[in-house]
C-alpha cells in the first residue's frame, strides 16, 4: 500500500507516518513536561521544519548539477527530493542547541524525540519489509492497437512504470523528464500506463505536446493502481530485472528525483571489480 485515502484526501503512506510520529512526539513531550520541565511542542515543530530544510538542502547539494541551471527548482519540493541523513543531522544538532539553551526542555524533548523516532522507524521499516520485493502484478493491459500485453513480458531489464493521465497537471509537467530518461537510461525500460483514457485522446496529447513515448499501455479501469495500492497520480514504480519492486515515487518527478530513484539500477549493473592477481 502506497497511499491512504481519508475521505476526499489521498495521502502518501510515508507522509502519514511522519505526521503521526510528530503527533506522538508532541503528546509524549507534553505528558513528560507535566511531571516537570517545559513543554516541547514549539521546539518539536521548529525541529521538524529544520529537518525538512536540511533534508532538502542535502538533496540539492547531492544533485547540484541538475539544479544549477534551473535554480527555481530548488524551492519546488513537489519532486519529493529530500535526503534522510541530512534531515536527521539537522534535527539532532537543533535538539542539542535547544537543550543547551533551555535546560528545562532536555527531558521532555528527549523523550518526545525518542518516542517519535521509535514509532517512525519501526513503522517505516515494517512498511519497507511489506513492499520490498513485491512482485510485478500478474496483469495484462491493452496497447494502442488493442492487443493485450502482459506486464511480465517486460521482465529481463529494470522497469519503470509511470501511472498517469493527460488531465493530471503534475503528470504533464514530468513527461519531458521521463521522455528524456528513455534515451539517458537505455538499460531501463520506461512503461507509461494511462488511466481511463482512450488511445485517441493520448495520441492527440502526445502529438500536441511533441512527446514521444516508446512504451504506452492503457488501463481503462485503474486496475494497476488498485493492485499496487496507489490512488494518487502520478505514481512511478521501480522494478528490478526480475520483476521485484525496489522503489516508488508519488507525485511529480524532477530530473534529480528520478536520478536518485534510478541509482539502485546503476549499482545493479555496475561491473564487479577485477580480481587481483598474486
Amino acid at each position: 500500500m502506497l497511499t491512504v485515502t481519508l475521505g476526499p484526501l489521498t495521502m502518501a503512506l510515508n507522509h502519514l507516518l511522519m505526521l503521526t510520529a510528530l503527533v506522538i512526539a508532541s503528546v509524549v513531550g507534553w505528558w513528560v513536561a507535566r511531571r516537570g520541565g517545559e513543554s516541547p511542542e514549539s521546539a518539536l515543530f521548529n525541529l521538524f521544519l529544520i529537518g525538512l530544510l536540511c533534508a532538502r538542502a542535502g538533496f540539492v547539494l547531492a544533485y547540484w548539477p541538475m539544479y544549477r541551471d534551473e535554480p527555481l527548482q530548488i524551492i519546488d519540493i513537489r519532486d519529493g527530493g529530500f535526503l534522510l541523513w541530512s534531515g536527521l543531522a539537522g534535527i539532532v544538532l537543533g535538539a542539542v542547541w535547544q537543550g543547551w539553551r533551555q535546560p528545562g526542555l532536555r527531558r521532555p524533548l528527549g523523550w518526545a524525540l525518542f518516542s517519535g523516532a521509535l514509532f517512525w522507524g519501526l513503522a517505516s521499516f515494517g512498511g519497507h519489509l511489506y513492499s520490498k520485493g513485491t512482485e510485478l502484478p500478474e496483469l495484462s493491459l491493452r496497447n494502442a492497437g488493442g492487443q493485450s500485453v502482459a506486464l511480465h513480458s517486460y521482465r529481463g531489464k529494470p522497469l519503470v512504470i509511470n501511472i498517469w493521465a493527460t488531465w493530471c497537471p503534475p503528470c504533464r509537467r514530468e513527461m519531458p523528464v521521463l521522455q528524456q530518461a528513455q534515451s539517458d537510461y537505455p538499460h531501463v525500460t520506461f512503461l507509461f500506463v494511462n488511466q481511463g483514457e482512450t488511445p485517441e485522446n493520448v495520441s492527440t496529447f502526445l502529438a500536441t505536446t511533441g512527446l514521444s513515448l516508446t512504451h504506452v499501455l492503457f488501463d481503462g479501469t485503474g486496475l494497476l493502481a488498485q493492485r499496487v495500492g496507489s490512488m494518487a497520480l502520478p505514481t512511478t514504480l521501480f522494478y528490478d530485472a526480475s520483476g521485484r519492486l525496489v522503489g516508488s515515487h508519488l507525485g511529480e518527478l524532477s530530473r534529480a528525483s528520478l536520478r536518485h530513484a534510478l541509482e539502485p539500477f546503476d549499482r545493479a549493473i555496475a561491473p564487479a571489480p577485477a580480481a587481483q592477481g598474486n
